[in-house]
């Protein structure tokens, strides 16, 4: 299945994708892609609905994050063996977290907010995944697949200015409004054959600056579920953000930022296509 949202900002619905490819309106038996739909099962029960009979949203709709708000957005830096390489620094012997709040979720077209006195705002295609209920001190990494909803596109949008040079910690750099565009899809896993083996990439203006492939993360996702269950409760609805491969602008040299006007275009394997345009806040 493929779960998507639609409608204005502040007022998104929830909906899926049929098998013609076609947004489909489920809002009128669910309420949204939530904590609550998913801790009550709601994927299972969403499976034995016949989308072909709910309503076709208009194309000119807008599409918005496929789920909800989350309550946690967690991510993991220098999670890609050959971005550790780019940005000179040691691969990491245990995961390196970080937040980025929770309002940053916006849809995969959504613009690129560049923030007041930013000059170095990045980007970063990666691999997400959204859990389907809660899960604390996991002990058998076997187990942690029934913990996963489904996998999604995400632009770890980051400011490397207030990132690394003003304070020394990472959120405020990755915490500025619109800065983790999502989507299209929520994708569940039985779509997914080997989620360690999924390519990524991302443009700026049509020139391609990542290539990369989930092979190469340092941690792969299961274990990403075990270890951070040792440190915080995971609950259902949370996202995780499985770190970049490279071609980000702060390894270039010279660096290479994002500026008013640019196009962002990104794509993961079999989870779809987004497209940002730049502007200034």
């Amino acid at each position: 299945m493929q779960l998507i949202r639609f409608g204005n900002k502040g007022n998104e619905k929830p909906g899926i994708m049929d098998d013609n490819n076609k947004r489909r309106d489920a809002s009128a038996l669910f309420k949204d892609w939530n904590n609550e739909f998913f801790e009550n099962d709601g994927l299972k029960k969403l499976k034995t609905i016949n989308t072909s009979s709910l309503p076709i949203v208009d194309e000119n709709v807008r599409w918005a994050a496929p789920i909800a708000r989350p309550g946690k957005v967690i991510c993991i830096g220098l999670n890609y063996s050959d971005h550790a390489e780019e940005s000179g620094m040691q691969l990491p012997k245990e995961p390196i977290i970080f937040m980025k709040a929770s309002n940053t979720v916006v849809g995969p077209y959504d613009n690129i907010i560049i923030p007041k006195k930013s000059s170095k705002t990045d980007w970063e295609v990666e691999l997400g995944f959204v859990l389907k209920k809660e899960v604390r001190y996991l002990e058998n990494i076997d187990d942690a697949n029934k913990f996963i909803a489904g996998y999604v596109v995400a632009n770890d949008v980051s400011e490397r200015e207030f990132q690394l040079e003003r304070g020394g910690q990472w959120d405020k750099g990755k915490s500025g409004d619109n800065f983790c565009p999502l989507g299209p899809y929520l994708v569940t896993p039985d779509e997914i054959d080997d989620v360690q083996n999924l390519s990524l990439t991302l443009s700026v203006n049509g020139k391609r600056m990542q290539n990369g492939n989930t092979n190469k993360m340092v941690f792969q996702v299961n274990y990403l579920i075990q270890y951070i269950s040792q440190f915080m409760t995971l609950e259902a609805g949370d996202l995780v953000l499985t770190g970049t491969p490279p071609g980000v602008g702060l390894g270039m040299k010279p660096n290479q930022y994002l500026k008013a006007g640019d196009i962002v275009e990104l794509s993961v394997e079999r989870l779809g296509f987004q497209k940002q345009i730049c502007i200034n806040a």
